[in-house]
């Protein structure tokens, strides 16, 4: 098995070789996702002005257009002998938010979740990194400093590192982590203004899902907190599905509570959308057996039925 730096190297030759290149990410991208997309297509523009470079995938209008740009658009016959796809933070290929990475000439893989399923030609999966952007940045250091690294990319690395670390409070995070991100501040970038502001600030709108939620959740016995948004609870809220997540870590530093979780029914396509959080258990398991998975404190599962709810709290509350 080639070493990480060896894997650093194929990918960056792989970079210089094609002169067009296009970046995918997972389904209902979360700030990592995005962040590691936005930072990395930013980077190759940096250093590779001669090169032709996209980033692809569904718009999700709850990301603030102030924080990620809008995707690009391309079509199909852009894709053929001389495109490169790099595909960042999705494990394995039903997640990858655009079915057109396999009409590229290759892929790579760069992600930080289990290898469970290690599509593409070269395969870069590291998962002591708290996030993609973290393992991207690690790379990028191992070029050396003859590759500038600009503010707007440092933004959107700062942002995926921050989301997938909880702000640097998950146990994911390590010295490495935080020296990541001390190289990231040092290209002058405000974090609070350029980053925190931009992922966390919220409206009036965004008050009154928090007071939903704080008036309709529930406990288990054991300590399994969780809130349902049916449908009809988002339409009235004025909120899409993807937003049903946005206060899970609202149970985060209650006593008492060791697990929490948000439901959201996603009418579209016919599930439940489910985000578990833990404070020391591992949930990637639990999340596994519901068709989902993730980290051991950070997960995603999906519910065919709200009726199996249930079933899923058993199997949380089983592990406490």
């Amino acid at each position: 098995m080639p070493t990480q730096k060896q894997l650093y190297k194929t990918i960056l030759s792989k970079i210089k070789k094609y002169p067009k290149i296009v970046v995918f990410r997972h389904q209902i991208p979360d700030f990592d996702a995005l962040g590691t997309q936005w930072g990395l297509v930013t980077w190759l523009k940096d250093n590779f002005p001669k090169k032709v470079i996209h980033a692809v995938g569904k718009d999700q209008g709850f990301f603030r257009d102030d924080l990620y740009p809008k995707m690009d658009i391309i079509e199909d016959d852009f894709f053929d002998s001389n495109t490169l796809a790099i595909v960042v933070d999705t494990a394995n290929t039903a997640r990858i938010d655009d079915a057109r990475y396999d009409k590229a000439a290759e892929v790579v893989k760069i992600d930080h979740h289990p290898n469970l399923e290690p599509y593409g030609q070269t395969v870069l999966v590291d998962t002591t990194t708290c996030a993609a952007s973290e393992l991207i940045m690690v790379m990028i250091q191992s070029f050396g400093r003859r590759y500038k690294l600009s503010q707007q990319a440092a933004v959107y690395f700062f942002s995926g590192i921050a989301g997938d670390s909880g702000r640097f409070m998950y146990s994911s995070t390590s010295p490495q982590t935080f020296a990541i991100a001390k190289r990231l501040l040092e290209t002058g970038i405000n974090a609070n203004r350029d980053v925190y502001l931009k992922m966390y600030e919220k409206t009036l709108q965004d008050l009154n899902v928090t007071a939903h939620i704080l008036s309709n959740y529930k406990v288990s016995e054991k300590g399994v907190a969780y809130y349902i948004l049916s449908y009809q609870d988002q339409v009235n809220l004025g909120i899409v599905s993807q937003r049903g997540k946005d206060n899970v870590n609202l149970f985060a530093n209650i006593k008492d509570v060791h697990i929490w979780c948000s439901i959201s029914e996603d009418k579209e396509n016919n599930v439940w959308r489910v985000s578990i959080r833990s404070k020391l258990v591992s949930i990637n398991d639990v999340a596994r057996t519901f068709e989902g998975g993730g980290h051991p404190q950070a997960s995603g599962a999906k519910l065919p039925s709200i009726s199996d709810l249930p079933s899923l709290i058993t199997a949380l509350e089983n592990l406490l």
